[in-house]
C-alpha cells in the first residue's frame, strides 16, 4: 500500500526534519567546544608528570588526550541517543499538532463529499483561532450559501417557465378539446377557437423566444462575447422605437429623444434587444397619455442609453426584483403584461458587454433605467474570419467570410 505524500504527513517530517537538524547542530557545536575546552596540560612545561588517584604518575600531555577522547567520544554517545528520542518526540508531537489544526480541512472536505441538493444548508461552522484555516472556512461558508441562493433561484425559474409554458398549452388545450366535443360548433365557432389558440402559441412562441435570448445572453457573461463588432446605442434606440411606434400612438404617449452618439463594440443584435426591451417595457407599463423619454450619450468613455416613463408606481424596495426573471413589477404571471423576461435579459447582455444596468422608481409613477457599457474607444473589435483555398485548376480565386 503506497502512503499517500498528505499535508499532514509533510508537515511532520518537515518540522522533523528541522528539529533533527537543528539537534544535530547543536551536538556537534558541544562536541567541538568540548574538544577546544579541554586543553589544560597545554599550560605546563614539557615532561610534567600528574599523579593520579590510584598513586600512579602519567605524563600531563598524554592524560590531557585521553581525557579529550573519552570525554567527546561520551558526549556524542549520548548527544546522539538525546538526539534520537527528541526527534521522535518531536515527530509524534508534530503530528498531532498537524493534526489537530487540519481538522478543520478535514470537515471542509467532509463537507462537500455530504453536499447535494439536498444538503446545501449545511456549513462548517468553524470555531477556532481566527488564522488562515478560518479564513478557508468562513470563504467555503460563503460560497455555499452563493452555490444555495443560486441553486434555489434556479429551481425558481424552472419553476415559472413551467408554469409560464404550461399555461398557454393548456389553453390551447381546453379551446381545442371544448370545440371539437360540440357537435353544434359551426365555423364561427372554430375560427374563434383557432384565434384563441394562435394567440396562446404565439404568447408561447415569445417565451421560448426570451428563454433563448437570456441563455444566449447569460452563457457570454463575464466572458469574451462571440461577435464585437462597432455599434451605436442610438442606432439601436431609433430601430426598436420605430418597431412600436404604433403602440405608442395608440397610447398617445408623448415620446421625447435625445440621442446622440453612444459607439459601443458588441452583438448588435443582443444591443437591438436591450434597447427593444427597454422601449416596450416604457411602453407596455405606460398609460393612456404617459409620457416616454430616451436619450444616448457617452460620458467618461462610457457609452449610456437612458430610457424612461411614467406609469404604474414601483416602491423603491422592488425595483432590483425586477431584474429577475418572471417579474413584472407586481403583475406577475398574470399572462397580461409581456414574459416577464424583459429587464432580466437586458441585465444579461449588459453582463456579457461588461456593463451594467440599474433603474429608479420615479416619484409619480414609472421607471427610469440607466444602462452603461464600456465605450468603443475602450473595447477591442473581433472579427472572425474563414478561408477557402482555391482548389484544383478551375481559376476560382478563394473566397473568404468574416463578420464587420
Amino acid at each position: 500500500m503506497r502512503l499517500r505524500p498528505t499535508l499532514r504527513l509533510r508537515l511532520t517530517l518537515l518540522n522533523g526534519i528541522l528539529l533533527v537538524g537543528a539537534g544535530a547542530v547543536l551536538v556537534l557545536l558541544a562536541w567541538l567546544l568540548v574538544g577546544d575546552a579541554l586543553h589544560p596540560a597545554d599550560e605546563l612545561r614539557e615532561g610534567t608528570q600528574v599523579v593520579m588517584s590510584d598513586g600512579t604518575t602519567r605524563d600531563a600531555r598524554a592524560w590531557q588526550t585521553e581525557l579529550v577522547e573519552s570525554a567527546s567520544a561520551e558526549l556524542l554517545a549520548k548527544g546522539l541517543v538525546a538526539l534520537f528520542a527528541i526527534g521522535l518526540i518531536g515527530v509524534a508531537g508534530a503530528y498531532a499538532v498537524a493534526g489537530r489544526a487540519l481538522r478543520p480541512l478535514h470537515n471542509v472536505t467532509a463537507t462537500a463529499r455530504r453536499l447535494g441538493e439536498e444538503t446545501l444548508d449545511q456549513r462548517i461552522g468553524y470555531e477556532g483561532a481566527d488564522d488562515e484555516v478560518a479564513e478557508l472556512a468562513r470563504t467555503f461558508d460563503a460560497m455555499l450559501d452563493r452555490l444555495g441562493g443560486a441553486f434555489e433561484a434556479q429551481k425558481r425559474f424552472v419553476a415559472n417557465a413551467s408554469h409560464e409554458l404550461r399555461t398557454p398549452l393548456a389553453v390551447m388545450r381546453t379551446e381545442i378539446d371544448v370545440t371539437l366535443s360540440d357537435d353544434e360548433a359551426d365555423v364561427a365557432e372554430y375560427r374563434r377557437m383557432a384565434k384563441v389558440v394562435r394567440n396562446a402559441s404565439e404568447r408561447a412562441n415569445g417565451l421560448v423566444d426570451a428563454l433563448l435570448v437570456l441563455a444566449r445572453s447569460e452563457a457570454q457573461s463575464g466572458r469574451r462575447l462571440v461577435r464585437k463588432v462597432p455599434a451605436d446605442l442610438a442606432t439601436s434606440v431609433c430601430n426598436a422605437l420605430s418597431a412600436v411606434r404604433a403602440e405608442a400612438e395608440r397610447l398617445k404617449l408623448e415620446v421625447t429623444t435625445d440621442l446622440k452618439p453612444a459607439a459601443v463594440v458588441g452583438d448588435p443584435s443582443l444591443l437591438d434587444r436591450l434597447a427593444g426591451n427597454l422601449i416596450e417595457n416604457a411602453i407596455r407599463y405606460n398609460h393612456l397619455l404617459g409620457r416616454l423619454w430616451l436619450r444616448t450619450e457617452t460620458v467618461d468613455g462610457q457609452a449610456r442609453l437612458i430610457v424612461g416613463n411614467t406609469g404604474y408606481e414601483v416602491e423603491p424596495g422592488d425595483v432590483p426584483g425586477l431584474f429577475e426573471p418572471f417579474r413584472r413589477g407586481g403583475w406577475e404571471r398574470t399572462g397580461s403584461r409581456g414574459s416577464g423576461l424583459g429587464l432580466s435579459i437586458v441585465r444579461a447582455v449588459c453582463d456579457a458587454h461588461g456593463g451594467t444596468v440599474s433603474a429608479v422608481a420615479n416619484p409619480g409613477g414609472g421607471l427610469e433605467v440607466t444602462v452603461s457599457l464600456p465605450g468603443a474607444d475602450s473595447t477591442p473589435v473581433v472579427a472572425a474570419s474563414a478561408a477557402v483555398p482555391r482548389t484544383g485548376n478551375l481559376g476560382i480565386p478563394p473566397l473568404s467570410a468574416g463578420s464587420a
